[in-house]
């Protein structure tokens, strides 16, 4: 398929299970859609309640709707929650390149992998959240990470990997937030850049971590409630 990493629109996506540890037969448990812009390292996550392809089609309209810059290509693994014909027809009517993983091979979604550590078990961990309440606390954690994680944490990508001997060399671009990475894009309007800079204009780095520390108490307490 026509799949381009070296334009921004091009996006990983997979589920990150929060059954802490058990699986009860019968019962749902909360899962997390990471959605990751390989070029950008841009990245959002939604909350749904479990893996049934209405729940996780709906996050990947929500999570489409935060992205600042078209959606062009959706790349995931082969669970059926994304291999399906309702998010197949989606791609088709959006003109949207539809890929897909190798079955078992967890590195050809290496940079939505890497996001279910440093973005979303950072944040709430490996716990069990199966309520209501739960997916409410965590899409409203998300919607304010969505601001902090991709205006102000910068990431390295890599440019180049190389065998010496039997060590391999890695090389590194700048780190450089997703947010900087997008207004350097050429594939980006002025216009949007424009509503990016006047969003980050407003943004106050210590009441988001305000807000992040009072939703990641509010999800621990209800953990220890359960």
């Amino acid at each position: 398929m026509d799949w381009t990493e070296g334009r921004l629109g091009f996006c990983e996506t997979n589920l990150v299970d929060y059954c802490g540890g058990i699986i009860i037969r019968g019962e749902d448990h909360g899962w997390t859609l990471c959605f990751t812009d390989v070029k950008t390292a841009w990245t959002e996550c939604a909350a749904v309640r479990n893996k049934a392809q209405v729940h996780v089609f709906a996050a990947i309209q929500r999570v489409r709707m935060r992205l600042p810059f078209p959606l062009l290509g959706i790349d995931s693994d082969n669970g059926a929650e994304f291999i399906n014909d309702q998010l197949y027809r989606y791609c088709l009517d959006e003109h949207i390149t539809f890929t897909r993983g190798r079955a078992g091979k967890k590195n050809d979604s290496a940079y939505a992998e890497q996001k279910n550590w440093s973005v979303v078990r950072r944040a709430v961990g490996y716990y069990r959240y199966d309520t209501p309440e739960q997916l409410e606390l965590l899409n409203r954690l998300y919607a304010v990470m969505h601001f902090y994680v991709n205006f102000f944490l910068p990431v390295m990508k890599l440019e180049e990997k190389v065998r010496v001997g039997s060590k391999i060399k890695k090389t590194y671009d700048d780190p450089q937030t997703p947010y900087a990475r997008v207004l350097a894009s050429p594939d980006v309007s002025e216009e949007h850049k424009a509503q990016l800079r006047e969003t980050y204009a407003v943004l106050d780095l210590v009441q988001l971590r305000r807000q992040i520390d009072d939703l990641q108490d509010q999800i621990l307490n209800s953990v220890s409630k359960q």
